[in-house]
């Protein structure tokens, strides 16, 4: 049986998987917490690939397509310069995993490579949830819109809850959220993206592990006129926002603050503001359904916080959500009572699996 490897790159982290491709069982990974394209990270592919010679494809994630890869792309010069293109725009994200790119086709250079980008199942978002309010010659000479992210677990995570709940993904119209160490929120009518909190790059929306998500752009302004330089001010909305500014340094990751909220009221506070930005989102993108099937928690967060998903639905009843969920399920499935108006699910995040669904599907 053939297996595919799927690479998925972080700005300072690598998870690799061999995936059967009949039966989407992972025969093999390595998780690597430093750069993608360090040594540690070279030496652990090659323990992954040692003795792998029924290797059929490799799919790559793209965390930012940028407007030329708009759907899973098999790797050539015309689909590098695209991604090349989108470099700027994500720049914690896409050159890593560009770098990464030429190590593995030096290393599988007779397999076919594919570039499956996190913005694919965002490319056909309305006009009006895609459009900035901003100058139109700004929009046209800088092509600024709004692309999404988290496709990929989206697109997984979608298609799970179809088959929970049994009904055709492209029937259904739901609020999903995908939180880890960046956040997001989306709301899916008839199968499709219609509208996510995340914008122009992985920024917008949620507070999340170290990113601000949304805050006043006339702060920033401010702050830049007022002694911030622009690189301390990028360095700062990226890596000292979100969760770990909230508590005040301490932490993070929502495990951490969960455990030290008792004691710590940074840590509460951090906790408490983070799930209202969460349901500000859910909030604001079912104003694109006409009605909600499922409330969708995905994500290393949303799938294993159980602390923290209470802490979003408790202020959802307006939506028709429980206040109250019930015990966790042993896989993907409800938290929610079989008679729940708006049923909440959980899903196990498996980006690879869907990696190895889109490269096949793009070769």
């Amino acid at each position: 049986m053939s297996t595919v490897l799927t690479v998925n790159a972080g700005s300072n982290s690598l998870k690799a998987h061999l995936v059967y491709t009949g039966s989407e069982e992972v025969r093999d990974s390595v998780d690597v917490e430093g750069s993608p394209d360090s040594e540690e990270a070279s030496r652990a592919l090659d323990d992954l690939l040692d003795g792998a010679d029924d290797v059929a494809a490799v799919g790559h994630r793209l965390v930012h397509g940028g407007p030329d890869l708009r759907a899973p792309t098999p790797v050539d010069d015309d689909a590098i310069a695209a991604a090349h293109r989108a470099e700027e725009l994500a720049p914690l994200h896409v050159p890593p995993a560009l770098r990464l790119l030429d190590v593995l086709r030096e290393r599988l250079p007779d397999v076919p490579h594919v570039l499956c980008p996190d913005t694919a199942f965002h490319a056909d978002l309305p006009e009006v949830a895609a459009t900035y309010p901003l100058p139109a010659r700004w929009r046209e000479r800088h092509g600024l819109r709004r692309y999404g992210f988290h496709g990929l677990s989206y697109r997984w995570a979608l298609d799970r809850a179809a088959e929970v709940l049994d009904r055709p993904a492209d029937r259904l119209s739901v609020l999903m959220t995908h939180l880890g160490g960046g956040c997001s929120v989306c709301a899916v009518r008839d199968g499709r993206s219609v509208d996510t909190s995340m914008g122009f790059t992985p920024l917008e929306g949620v507070a999340m592990s170290k990113r601000s998500g949304s805050v006043d752009p006339g702060m920033l302004l401010w702050l830049l006129r007022n002694g911030l330089d622009l690189d301390a001010l990028e360095h700062g909305l990226n890596h000292e926002s979100g969760l770990l500014g909230l508590s005040g340094g301490r932490s993070g990751d929502t495990r951490d603050l969960v455990a030290a909220a008792g004691e710590d009221p940074e840590a509460a506070l951090a906790l408490r503001v983070f799930a209202h930005r969460v349901r500000r989102e859910l909030a604001a993108a079912a104003t694109s359904l006409d009605r909600i099937d499922a409330l969708v928690f995905t994500g290393e967060i949303g799938w294993d916080q159980p602390e923290v998903r209470a802490d979003v639905v408790a202020g959802l009843s307006l939506l028709g959500i429980p206040g109250d969920l019930t015990a966790e399920p042993d896989g993907d499935g409800p938290v929610t009572p079989p008679d729940a108006a708006v049923p909440v699910l959980v899903v196990r995040p498996r980006e690879e699996l869907q990696l190895c669904r889109d490269t096949l599907a793009a070769l």
